[in-house]
């Protein structure tokens, strides 16, 4: 197989998107629209990547990192200009050049190898990409000749009537031949209205010396759409959400709603686990199997165990074990270990702390900066006092610890072994373990107290 080379349009600001966000930045799925390109080139092994920056340049290149080589479009001059700027990386090689704009992210790994595999089967020095499209208004048509080879292709305005009524249309997705792809590129003028130099003038070129030009007509239609603005945008949204709920099923995920459900491109779910609506997941999360999550869940960026039930909560860049139960009305935030078949109940807020296994806060509980062992049980209104006002300071509390309702444990502390907070205590010293501690004050009773309280106020409106 002949070596295969990648440019990625991703110089244009998106003007229409009206946005301070680069165009090719804007998510979908949860990531770039133009990573999501990359990503998807990187499947069909290509030999070199190199992506066009312009606007947003930097940002750009953050986004993507070392995976891709970069060359400049300083004046964005039009498609054909943009290609012309990966001459010195890609021009004096030989082999099979695939273009693709950095707006497209819906654009599949497989219909790129189909559209790479029909350009060698068929010899082409360009093969197009093209779809069917219901509605083809505005697009420019392929007009084939009988043997299947394009004939032209011609602009919406300009097309005749009869040209009007084909339903093949250019994406704007090609493979070159990458030494005629750089010939041409050097006949290509900018005498046009727009004063630009537009890469499909290459075909009229390729086929005026009697080259074969090829054209590869996906099934798929919705993968070929380019965002220009925030309508595309949203639609685009609307298509790789279904994908991704449809690719999770497909799998053995149950997804109660998937109109009410948002998945991003990353986020991986083994089978068997059940998603309610109003779930968000995101990022780099990985559910187990089993589970049941939701509904109006927001899971980013963790770990979750097998068999574990998160419900009505919120989880952001923490480790959830197995047969662990969250929720409803739970905050686990970041840095967060929870071991196996812990119970975090309603209105409990984790932070940045580790409970072993077995341990539960069953209710309106903070356990902030906190080292909470096995078989813990933290009573409604335990909470850890970490922050002096200044430094967060650490709570730690040893296996089989029992504390009581409202009370306060004031960091630094530890609390020992098997160790009993009373209810209501305010602890500022180390309990040892196996000891009862109390820190309250000694209850007093006024008996009589109201019926004097009563007998000055009568006395005072005499």
């Amino acid at each position: 197989m002949s070596k295969r080379y990648a440019v990625v349009l991703a110089a244009g600001k998106g003007t229409r998107m009206k946005s301070r966000l680069y165009k090719v930045l804007h998510p979908v799925g949860g990531k770039p629209m133009v990573q999501h390109v990359v990503d998807q080139i990187k499947e069909v092994q290509v030999d070199q990547i190199v992506t066009v920056i312009g606007h947003g340049a930097e940002k750009v290149k953050d986004q993507l990192g070392a995976e891709v080589n970069y060359v400049l479009q300083e004046e964005q001059l039009g498609t054909g200009h943009a290609v012309m700027q990966t001459e010195d990386l890609l021009g004096d090689l030989e082999g099979t050049t695939l273009v693709v704009c950095g707006d497209t992210p819906l654009i599949s790994a497989e219909t790129m190898e189909a559209l790479l595999k029909h350009h060698e089967k068929e010899n082409a020095k360009v093969t197009l990409l093209t779809a069917h499209a219901e509605d083809p208004f505005g697009y420019g048509r392929v007009i084939r000749k009988e043997d299947g080879t394009v004939s032209k292709i011609v602009e919406h305005k300009d097309a005749t009537i009869h040209e009007q009524a084909v339903q093949e249309i250019n994406t704007g997705t090609y493979c070159f031949d990458n030494k005629t792809l750089f010939e041409a590129l050097k006949q290509v003028t900018n005498d046009n209205v727009q004063g630009e130099y537009y890469l499909p003038d290459v075909i009229e070129i390729v086929k005026e010396q009697n080259e074969t030009v090829a054209a590869y007509q996906t099934p798929a239609f919705e993968e070929t759409i380019g965002v220009n603005d925030r309508v595309a945008l949203s639609e685009a949204e609307r298509l790789m959400k279904k994908r991704i709920n449809t690719k999770h099923m497909k799998n053995g995920v149950t997804i109660i709603d998937p109109q009410q459900t948002y998945i991003t491109s990353d986020v991986k779910i083994g089978p068997d686990t059940v998603i309610y609506p109003g779930t968000v997941l995101s990022g780099t999360t990985v559910i187990g199997e089993e589970c049941i999550i939701g509904p109006n869940t927001e899971i980013k960026d963790s770990q979750i165990g097998n068999e574990t039930t998160i419900k009505q909560s919120v989880v952001h860049d923490s480790e959830v074990g197995d047969k662990v139960s969250i929720g409803p009305f739970a905050h686990i935030r970041p840095q967060s270990q929870l071991g196996n078949e812990i119970k975090i109940g309603n209105f409990v807020e984790v932070k940045k702390s580790k409970m072993d296994h077995g341990s539960k806060a069953s209710h309106l509980s903070y356990i902030g900066d906190a080292e909470i062992g096995k078989e813990v049980n933290l009573g409604c209104g335990s909470i850890t006092v970490n922050y002096d006002g200044q430094n967060k300071h650490l709570t730690k509390v040893e296996d089989g610890a029992f504390i009581g309702c409202n009370s306060n444990l004031i960091a630094p502390v530890t609390v020992g072994e098997n160790a009993y907070v009373a209810a209501g205590s305010t602890i500022t010293e180390d309990v040892p373990g196996e000891a009862l501690s109390i820190a309250r004050a000694r209850q007093t009773n006024k008996e009589g107290y109201v019926s004097k309280i009563q007998e000055k106020q009568n006395n005072h409106r005499g």
